[in-house]
């Protein structure tokens, strides 16, 4: 994504979202669409998506709607799918493995280069065609595989320090799975999933609705 365009975080994860939307749209052979039928396609309010857009400069037409094609290909430059991103995967238990066997298999752009783990030999080995690593070799491997972000599945007590290695070879972001909340610089990004806090919001959801 463009490091000039300062948007809110919210914004910005939906807008994979739409770009996924779009590709879909535009293979079936869909070229213009309203904000209200993206909205009701998308369970998405239309203010928000018309508010997203807005971000961006006049992105549709009053009274015709969005290109489809131009939209897809104004958010595939946007969110640079044009290059590659290389991942580490620091931790391979039960969800690290799930993410070494899926790999971004839908989004050809992204791909998990190299894996570590406190299991691993120090010489490595292979899942699923993926290196994995102990983590005594995170900064070695990390450089060697031109890693640029990681992925955080380790205990809760080793999330901050494996954060301060990776900010020491200058990740520039972590999807942090664990529900540590990691001290990092401002030039580091971090996305915050905790999947015990979603289910809470959900059940609540439900017995509140």
């Amino acid at each position: 994504m463009k490091p000039e365009l300062k948007i809110p975080q919210a914004t910005t994860k939906r807008l994979p979202l739409y770009y996924r939307f779009l590709q879909n749209l535009a293979n079936e052979g869909k070229r213009r669409i309203s904000s209200q039928e993206l909205s009701e396609a998308m369970k998405i309010d239309s203010a928000t998506i018309r508010r997203d857009f807005s971000y961006f400069g006049a992105l549709g037409k009053k009274g015709y709607g969005y290109d489809v094609l131009y939209l897809l290909e104004f958010f595939r430059r946007t969110l640079d799918q044009d290059e590659g991103a290389n991942v580490a995967l620091i931790g391979v238990g039960n969800l690290g493995n799930a993410f070494l066997k899926y790999n971004f298999q839908k989004n050809h752009n992204t791909r998990i280069v190299v894996a570590f783990d406190s299991k691993a030999p120090m010489e490595g080995n292979e899942i699923n065609n993926i290196p994995v690593y102990h983590p005594d070799r995170l900064e070695e491997m990390y450089e060697k595989y031109n890693a640029e972000m990681a992925i955080l599945t380790v205990p809760s007590r080793s999330a901050q320090e494996i954060t301060d290695r990776l900010i020491a070879v200058n990740a520039k972001g972590i999807l942090n799975f664990t529900p540590v909340r990691l001290n990092v610089p401002d030039s580091m990004k971090v996305m915050n999933i905790d999947l015990s806090v979603e289910l809470e919001a959900l059940i609540y959801l439900i017995r509140n609705a």
